[in-house]
């Protein structure tokens, strides 16, 4: 049996994630993979609790505690459900990874980088994404758009000038010279979030067929069924 694929969306705040990949997981359902929807935080009993902690409004947490609950969260995610999931050869969809890590504790917090690779890679050893999507909206455009869904939660709250250096790093991430340097993240592919639900879901499974070509002609024929309906 062939090892699973792990395909995760990442991004700043509001820019679809979630949806995206709950299409996604639709999609790949409909043609017949075993598929594997997560998040992070959460995932798991434990990651729940954590991301209760964790996203919770108007509460002041550390920010070294804050990665460590976080990176708590994902050692559990990755060992429960994760790792035996691409072991079974399903397709495991992940809403956030440990790119948030890197964009919200380090650029974001300031955590010295580091350190926070090497807990990182404490939590998830070896394990890298077979491609990991960065969906990009204007900082202000993904804001809004996050305060129309049921308030701001925690980390929506943190200010413009922190969700600007996280936008800033997601856009960093996307470039050749950063991923040369950060091996352990595996291909990052950086996708437009403007326009309708539809065009960005074909931008996604655009760059999902470059790095996973069996779930690219398993995607684009289901693209292809629906015009045909």
């Amino acid at each position: 049996m062939n090892r699973g694929e792990l395909v995760v969306l990442e991004g700043a705040e509001g820019v679809g994630k979630t949806t995206q990949a709950r299409r996604l997981v639709a999609e790949l359902t409909r043609s017949g993979l075993g598929c594997v929807h997560v998040r992070e935080p959460g995932g798991t009993s434990l990651g729940e609790a954590i991301r209760d902690v964790l996203l919770r409004p108007f509460r002041t947490i550390a920010p070294t505690a804050e990665a460590l609950l976080f990176m708590a969260s994902r050692a559990q995610l990755v060992s429960e459900k994760i790792q035996p999931a691409l072991v079974a050869g399903n397709v495991v969809v992940l809403d956030r990874f440990f790119l948030s890590t890197y964009a919200y504790q380090i650029h974001g917090r300031g955590l010295p980088a580091n350190e926070v690779r090497a807990a990182n890679h404490l939590a998830v050893g070896d394990l890298a994404p077979t491609v990991t999507i960065v969906l990009h909206l204007p900082d202000n455009d993904g804001l809004a758009r996050a305060g129309k869904r049921s308030g701001h939660d925690y980390m929506e709250q943190l200010g413009d000038e922190f969700h600007a250096r996280v936008g800033a790093a997601f856009d960093d991430f996307a470039t050749p010279d950063w991923q040369r340097r950060h091996p352990e993240c595996g291909p990052i592919v950086s996708v437009d979030a403007g326009g309708s639900p539809d065009d960005v879901f074909r931008r996604i499974v655009a760059a999902i067929g470059v790095y996973a070509p069996r779930l690219g002609v398993e995607l684009t024929a289901a693209l292809e069924q629906e015009v045909a309906k």
